[in-house]
């Protein structure tokens, strides 16, 4: 028997089969072939048709089901995964009304500081960890205030992943994890947040119910397995935002355990059972996949906008083939790289430094000197400099980590990016060769309970490498401490 998982992201749709009994990955497929686009009719604005996500979902399905000659009989759960804090709101047919405003749309953002403002910080973040911010919540009321014809027409407003097991199942509902990623729910009274709504004006009736993060959510129509090729009837077992499933995919469950990506963007991702919260302002903070009111556990997340796009950046504009010349060409330079300096935050508006937008830049290149192998060694070493940065931003948030482990993207399986982080908090880092849809797929099991096996498949199927501390730190520490205090004048000039 098998599961399958879907990984629904901005770009593209991703669908994993796992096999149950050992949890190994079958096969991984990605719809559309070509990156999926956005709408943006103005500055700052980010939609798309959540339409579109349900057919990549059909279709990579039937082309899973094809390639690997599987029966739609042998799939036995449905796990799903989805980029977090979308607002999709559909009408009583469960037509979408509108195209979802999506994670990295920023016109709510003066809604949500508002609300902060108003409502005040301390309760704000005593009971909803957060502040309201660009937030699910924040976009609901930007339609509510722009869009008010189309807000009277609201039946329920979901999440991404909402919709897709919608779809499967003609069920709308929700998670706990779900609607504290929308900042919806008050963790101080455990329920719903209502005075947050009372302040926006919503009645909570358009929210979902909430089932179990593991649990029978609901289970294939037949409309829904003609479209994909599913049997009716086949559960869905499983969903979670896209930081929170990574986690999960890396066997991120326990206070003290970090999960880190290192994509376009970089995360850290660290779990804790305190409620405490002394950096709402940098420091994002949700109901992890396994939170409940007895167990409340927190996944702290920190985004760093700015990390792999600074390396791709420096592989699209230098003469270099692809990023293994780059590393390559990295390691030919000495720690610190001859002084040359690159802060990589050039992705927009930076969470973690309190929201400016630095750029990116590059300082102490000296042309008689310097060439493009300093510009990778530098680019690597400011990019690692960030996540340690935000690594101690969470440390002053109260976490204190037992283990760090990563995906296998292009930044970890650099040995300079990693050695340097490791170096620098005096951790090893396990290197694990996974992704959010095969990690989706395999939590199908744990509506059972089964979390050490889950485990233990993990570490079987995917651990890679560990990365260890250098014995030697002193360069290390200083290149990272050139690099903070660049950064403060930096600030400082902003």
């Amino acid at each position: 028997m098998y599961t399958i998982g879907y990984d629904i992201g901005s770009s593209s749709v991703k669908a994993a089969l796992v096999e149950t009994a050992t949890g190994q990955s079958i096969g991984v497929t990605t719809e559309p072939r070509e990156e999926m686009g956005m709408i943006a009719l103005e500055q700052g604005w980010a939609e798309q048709h959540p339409e579109d996500w349900w057919h990549h979902v059909c279709a990579a399905t039937q082309r899973l089901l094809k390639e690997h000659q599987i029966t739609s009989d042998q799939i036995s759960g449905i796990g799903i995964a989805y980029q977090m804090h979308g607002l999709v709101a559909v009408d009583k047919e469960g037509k979408p009304l509108r195209p979802s405003i999506i994670w990295c749309d920023s016109r709510a953002v003066a809604i949500g500081q508002q609300a902060f403002d108003e409502l005040g910080n301390e309760k704000c973040v005593s009971q909803l960890l957060n502040s309201p911010a660009n937030f699910t919540a924040s976009k609901l009321t930007w339609v509510k205030e722009n869009e008010p014809k189309l807000y009277n027409n609201i039946y329920k407003v979901m999440l991404p992943g909402d919709y897709i097991a919608y779809k499967f199942s003609n069920r709308i509902r929700t998670t706990i994890s779900g609607l504290s990623e929308g900042i919806f729910w008050d963790f101080k009274n455990n329920s719903i947040a209502h005075w947050l709504l009372d302040y926006y004006g919503i009645n909570s009736s358009i929210l979902p119910e909430t089932v179990d993060t593991f649990s029978i959510q609901g289970k294939v129509s037949e409309a829904a397995a003609k479209a994909s090729g599913l049997a009716i009837g086949t559960p869905i077992l499983y969903r979670a935002g896209d930081q929170p499933n990574n986690a999960l995919s890396l066997n991120v469950f326990r206070p003290g355990e970090i999960a880190a990506t290192g994509g376009t963007s970089g995360v850290v991702y660290a779990v804790t059972e305190q409620l405490s919260v002394k950096e709402s302002a940098r420091v994002n903070n949700f109901a992890h996949v396994n939170y409940t009111h007895s167990n409340p556990c927190i996944g702290k997340l920190l985004c760093i906008n700015g990390a792999g796009i600074q390396y791709r950046w420096l592989l699209n504009n230098l003469d270099v083939s692809d990023y293994e010349e780059m590393n390559m060409l990295a390691q030919s330079v000495p720690i610190g790289a001859d002084g040359v300096l690159i802060h990589p935050f050039g992705n927009g508006a930076e969470r973690m430094l309190d929201n400016k937008d630095i750029g990116s830049s590059i300082t102490g290149l000296r042309l008689n000197n310097h060439s493009k192998a300093h510009l990778c060694r530098a680019a690597l070493e400011g990019i690692a400099f960030s996540f340690v940065y935000g690594m101690e931003i969470m440390k002053s948030d109260g976490i204190t980590s037992s283990v760090i482990r990563a995906g296998n993207d292009n930044l970890f399986r650099s040995k300079i990016f990693s050695t340097t982080i490791s170096t620098l908090i005096d951790q090893d880092i396990e290197i694990y060769n996974t992704t959010g849809a095969i990690g989706a797929a395999r939590a199908c099991t744990l509506h059972q309970g089964k979390f050490k096996e889950f485990g233990q498949q993990i570490m079987k199927n995917d651990f890679v490498m560990s990365y260890q501390p250098q014995a030697e730190k002193e360069p290390y520490q200083t290149a990272y401490q050139n690099w903070k205090n660049q950064l403060k004048i930096i600030l400082k000039n902003t």
